[in-house]
């Protein structure tokens, strides 16, 4: 496929008197330029050019500029960027190796649940191949973290609660409400804010660092941490056709950059998370922590899903049973390694 938008720049090294070749590559993002995950993006690209020592560098193109987020791998696989995020969620088919990462596993650790992601995406040659197959190379991943839900106008606590509310979900998140009597909204979560100011949504799942992000402080009177799971599926890919193009060197940095990111991800959300929450109740927007039991119901309710992804996988010629067990063998070794060694930023 031809690639429609990078340019190679040649400039001049000051003081040195010598030319060298800079490729600046194009980066789609649907998301704005703030919160957590565009943190995290601007510290991938950031590595990426340090690492490279300038030969190597990045234009973000912010705010679905080049794509919106339901368009991200058919633009990023036919060349509309070079590289971007892509979020699993839109595409349960296509990409269903990377849903794992999606189900509700009871993991709502989001280090543990990246480092795990990341090392099963990046070395099983299934999912490489599967990628490849639709021109596309796993770079590296982000994470939502926990899954939690702010209403307006009501409050949820209890599974009871949902009943009859119409709630912007997706996923098997929202799968699982819908099945606990939600009426569920189909919505990208950019367009949640206006869902609910004027009345489209009552609820919206959501994760606690992207309400500052998206001002849902203004528009929701309730939040309700319910530490179910989260959403892995979201993360850096690459036109593999402009991969394949660019040297060995240089593939590299980008997968070195790519490999970093959970430990410099995971430390942004161990505060983000927590000054969100802080920030919402000091603005009279009331905090409810799900009780145990009724976590428990909503696990319970989510196990059908992982089912189906399963049912899905094989679908499309991968071994479902055989990556659920690798993958929850990855969130038992890294949950060990952070309860033994703390995590990389305590250490």
């Amino acid at each position: 496929m031809k690639h429609l938008l990078t340019t190679a720049a040649l400039s001049l090294t000051l003081g040195a008197g010598a030319a060298f070749a800079q490729t600046t590559l194009f980066f789609g993002e649907a998301g704005p330029n703030r919160g957590a995950r565009a943190e995290a993006i601007q510290y991938f690209v950031d590595q990426v050019d340090e690492i490279s020592g300038g030969d190597l560098t990045f234009d973000v193109q912010w705010g679905g500029a080049l794509f919106k987020a339901g368009a991200a791998r058919s633009g990023i696989a036919d060349g509309i960027a070079d590289a971007g995020t892509i979020i699993g969620v839109y595409f349960p088919q296509e990409m269903a190796a990377y849903g794992i990462a999606d189900l509700p596993i009871d993991n709502p650790d989001p280090w543990v649940g990246m480092k795990a992601t990341d090392e099963l995406m990046r070395n099983n040659e299934a999912i490489q191949q599967n990628l490849a197959d639709q021109n596309l190379v796993y770079i590296g991943t982000f994470t939502t973290s926990a899954v939690h839900i702010g209403c307006k106008g009501t409050s949820i606590a209890s599974v009871a609660d949902i009943a009859g509310k119409k709630v912007r979900g997706v996923g098997a998140y929202g799968k699982a409400f819908a099945d606990s009597g939600a009426n569920l909204v189909s919505m990208s979560i950019y367009d949640a804010y206006q869902g609910l100011d004027s009345g489209l949504i009552d609820c919206t799942q959501g994760y606690s660092y992207v309400v500052p992000a998206l001002q849902w402080q203004e528009v929701i009177d309730s939040y309700t941490l319910m530490n179910w799971g989260q959403v892995g599926a979201l993360g850096v890919f690459m036109n593999k056709d402009m991969f394949d193009s660019l040297s060995e060197e240089q593939q590299n940095v980008l997968m070195q950059a790519g490999e970093s990111v959970p430990d410099e991800l995971g430390r942004i959300l161990s505060t983000d998370n927590d000054a969100a929450v802080e920030m919402m109740r000091e603005q009279g927007i009331e905090i409810i922590e799900l009780p145990e039991e009724e976590r428990a119901k909503l696990v319970e309710t989510g196990a059908t899903y992982i089912d189906a992804w399963k049912e899905t996988a094989n679908g499309i010629g991968l071994d479902g049973e055989a990556l659920l067990t690798e993958y929850r063998g990855l969130i038992d070794q890294y949950t060990a390694e952070r309860d033994e060694q703390g995590y990389p930023w305590e250490r």
